[in-house]
């Protein structure tokens, strides 16, 4: 008779994206055996290959090559004709990538981290197959399998010219002309990218505002921002009705959602940014005795746990904000959890950035959100054209808003539009974790001068009223 062969692991994580590869590291660091299952052959998962490292790789360039080309005059630095490379811009984001993707390969290696490289399946609650492997014996699994771009009806994806986000970073050419269908994060990332390089770029967002789901003030001021620095289009309260694909153009059929004429846009591509949706295909749940919810979703409990409490599931496959950091936080939550210790998990600590420029960052509540809830608040706010700092840096767009609770000074939310608000954010993320008051970030010595003065500014004026310097 023949029997199987099966490798046993104290844990085994299927996806190494930044929740899985994190929470494998994790585990190994706390004593466990561990083995981690990735269907691609390379580790990171979308954000470390087609995603957040590439597109902040592209970010970064557009934006130096923009500014060379735009502002450096203004510093006393005249150059000559700056022209673009687009071959060398991509090749110093594959450079990047490849650069990334071999860090976590390393780590493996470094934490005894066993890779299988393979399409993984359940054959059991306990069981995972590897295609091309052996089957793997795991006392607790990790579903870390991320997501994937969501298609929009009547405007099918086939990757040439109706494109995803993943072709959008690897494009054989800068176009003349983009839509992108979607005003969220990526759509406004993408535009900032093509749009410094040159392409004439429609935005088009079901809703009446870009940024849904962060300050409503910061995705006006984005707005400001795309159509005043790259003259971007953009058609608030539109729906994207149908695509005709011709050899080297798109013709889309927008339409405004409250009435009114359509109108047809020619572009080179379109962009499909209208969200991410779960990804668990090929992973024959029901082996395992799971199902998803109506969104796709694989239900879990506060502790991540899913209906079978050996198996967990982290990331983008689960609720909560399909962020990378927020992944890395769930598979450490996990692990620990798995080694006996007893970490916390609270979503409303996990920031939201958008790595335009200036750059945009959030945590904590929005005044929408403590609107809907009735919950009282006092805003906060200070302009980066009142600070010393961004006026020397002429970087003097944006602000910094502070929510707090009007009895106690709590620190519900902060809201940045403004240059290193990615970073700048960490305050309001220690705010929040640590149930700080807006008098507490106002008490804090920051250095003069810096952007963070502006924090300072607008938690005074959230605690008391009026900031100092306005």
């Amino acid at each position: 008779m023949y029997l199987r062969r099966v490798q046993r692991y104290d844990l085994i994580v299927i996806g190494s994206g930044p929740g899985g590869y994190v929470a494998a590291i994790r585990a190994a660091q706390l004593g466990l055996s561990v083995a981690l299952v990735e269907k691609y052959p390379s580790l990171g998962g979308t954000c470390l290959n087609v995603g957040c490292i590439p597109s902040k790789t592209l970010l970064d360039s557009s934006e130096k090559f923009y500014e060379a080309k735009k502002h450096f005059s203004e510093h006393g630095i005249l150059l000559g004709e700056i022209s673009l490379s687009w071959e060398k811009m991509l090749a110093r984001k594959g450079q990047v990538v490849k650069q990334t993707v071999g860090g976590v390969e390393y780590l493996m290696k470094k934490n005894k981290v066993e890779v299988f490289y393979g399409w993984g399946r359940f054959v059991s609650a306990n069981e995972v197959a590897v295609d091309g492997g052996p089957t793997l014996y795991g006392k607790n699994i990790i579903i870390a399998t991320g997501s994937k771009p969501s298609p929009l009806p009547g405007i099918p994806i086939d990757k040439k010219r109706i494109i995803t986000s993943t072709e959008a970073l690897s494009l054989p050419e800068v176009p003349k002309k983009m839509v992108i269908i979607g005003g969220g994060v990526i759509g406004v990332e993408m535009a900032s990218i093509y749009g410094r390089l040159g392409t004439e770029i429609t935005i088009v967002e079901f809703l009446d505002r870009l940024l849904p789901g962060m300050d409503a003030d910061a995705g006006e001021e984005v707005r400001r921002i795309l159509v005043g620095d790259y003259g971007v289009k953009v058609l608030l309260g539109h729906t994207a009705e149908a695509a005709e694909v011709g050899e080297k153009e798109v013709r889309l059929q927008v339409s405004p959602r409250k009435g009114g004429e359509p109108v047809k846009i020619e572009a080179d591509y379109v962009l499909v940014a209208v969200g991410r949706r779960p990804y668990t295909e090929g992973l024959q749940l029901e082996k395992a005795g799971l199902a998803t919810d109506e969104r796709g979703r694989i239900p879990v409990n506060e502790h991540l746990q899913t209906a079978v409490p050996h198996i967990y599931a982290i990331g983008d496959v689960i609720h909560g904000p399909m962020l990378a950091h927020k992944a890395s936080e769930d598979g450490i939550f996990v692990a620990e959890r798995l080694a006996g210790r007893k970490p916390h998990l609270d979503y409303l600590q996990v920031p939201s950035v958008v790595y335009i420029w200036p750059e945009v960052a959030s945590v904590g509540y929005t005044e929408e959100a403590l609107q809907k809830e009735g919950r009282p608040y006092r805003v906060g706010k200070f302009p980066y054209r009142a600070s010393g700092r961004a006026r020397a840096a002429h970087e003097t767009r944006g602000f910094v808003k502070v929510l707090a609770d009007p009895k106690t000074d709590q620190l519900l939310g902060m809201h940045i539009v403004g240059p290193r608000a990615a970073d700048l954010i960490s305050v309001g993320v220690a705010g929040i974790a640590y149930g700080a008051s807006a008098e507490d970030i106002f008490r804090l010595p920051l250095a003069h001068p810096t952007f963070s003065e502006a924090l300072k500014e607008a938690a005074l004026a959230a605690s008391e009223g009026a900031p100092i310097h306005l």
